[in-house]
């Protein structure tokens, strides 16, 4: 049973600081169960998608609770940049948050201050939840500004041109590269190893190096999440539980049937 104190300490900035790049995976199954597995699975992080997933409160809680018995570190996919996600995936216990469609620093800004408690931010406060222990972090509020990770994802080409600036605002602990929005944005939808896409891919991830800030990124098998590691990429994932699902109910299949089932 984690301490107060250790309620209050941030996991994934602990992972990116470490030797190697963590190794993540999207969870769209919405399942607890199925999220602990992953977590038993050896990822080192795994992402509840809140974006595209019909997921509600209590579906994510249970989440973040059976992910908490295992090694992995949860982080929170916010379905919007609206202060009252923040606030309730905060609160829940999500320590790291990823926020979609960022394009400018002006909304990193603003997501930002929907992480922080006053004087930083504007995040609403109460004592007893998740968070802070249930109240058995004492100090929680007070600590709770330095142990919240607030990941921006950049999906468009407007962001991915002022990354550089979303970079530089304080509190913004790393950037994500969207490949999927970025490669329908750009007029390739499902195609990320579209020439023009991949581009744009290692672009990003020389830029980030040269900024300083860790950048993540998904991709869909092993070969192509093995060269954006190659390519300075600081935190990636591969797939999500349902692909991997899939993929192999299909492998099994054939394996019985034969190719032609």
């Amino acid at each position: 049973m984690p301490s107060p104190t250790d309620i209050l300490e941030n996991p994934f900035r602990r992972l990116l600081s470490g030797a190697r790049i963590p190794l993540g995976t999207w969870l769209m199954s919405g399942s607890p169960a199925i999220a602990e597995a992953m977590g038993r699975a050896a990822f080192d992080w795994l992402l509840i998608d809140l974006e595209h997933v019909p997921l509600d409160d209590r579906d994510v809680l249970g989440m973040l609770q059976a992910i908490a018995g295992t090694d992995a570190c949860p982080i929170a996919r916010l379905a919007a940049n609206e202060p009252v996600l923040f606030k309730r995936a905060l609160d829940m216990g999500a320590q790291t948050v990823m926020v979609p469609f960022v394009n400018d620093a002006q909304a990193a800004r603003r997501a930002v201050s929907y992480a922080k408690y006053p004087p930083e931010g504007i995040r609403g406060y109460a004592a007893m939840h998740r968070a802070s222990g249930y109240g058995s972090a004492r100090d929680y509020a007070r600590r709770a500004n330095g142990s919240t990770c607030v990941i921006i994802q950049l999906e468009t080409p407007q962001a991915v041109a002022a990354l550089e600036e979303i970079a530089a605002v304080p509190g913004v602990d790393a950037l994500f590269l969207g490949p999927g929005d970025l490669s329908a944005s750009m007029g390739h939808i499902g195609n990320i190893a579209h020439p023009e896409v991949q581009a744009v891919i290692q672009d990003v991830a020389r830029r980030c190096r040269a900024a300083g800030i860790p950048c993540g990124i998904v991709g869909p098998n092993p070969e192509m999440v093995s060269q954006f590691m190659a390519q300075g990429y600081s935190f990636v994932a591969i797939a999500s539980d349902l692909a991997m699902m899939i993929r192999q109910a299909g492998a099994l299949i054939q394996a019985v049937r034969g190719p032609d089932a």
